[in-house]
């Protein structure tokens, strides 16, 4: 079974300098949503192409799909 990782978000939030804050206010997600990310829960396709265009980044530039007994720490 597959499971999505958002671990390649986080850190391009970090390279930009950017809050989870300032990621919410421009794309319009809630904090919610945000907290589901945060837990490498499944949200909609709409939120991830939101992220995108505001972070003007590629899908894979912020997530991926790992194993689900694989270490969701690893970031490669």
């Amino acid at each position: 079974m597959m499971k999505v990782n958002y671990n390649r978000l986080w850190k391009l939030l970090i390279d930009k300098g950017m809050s989870k804050t300032q990621l919410r206010e421009q794309t319009g997600v809630t904090t919610n949503t945000i907290a589901k990310m945060g837990k490498n829960e499944n949200v909609s396709t709409e939120v991830i192409c939101r992220i995108c265009k505001a972070l003007n980044c590629q899908i894979t530039d912020m997530m991926e799909l790992v194993e689900e007994d694989e270490e969701i720490f690893n970031v490669s």
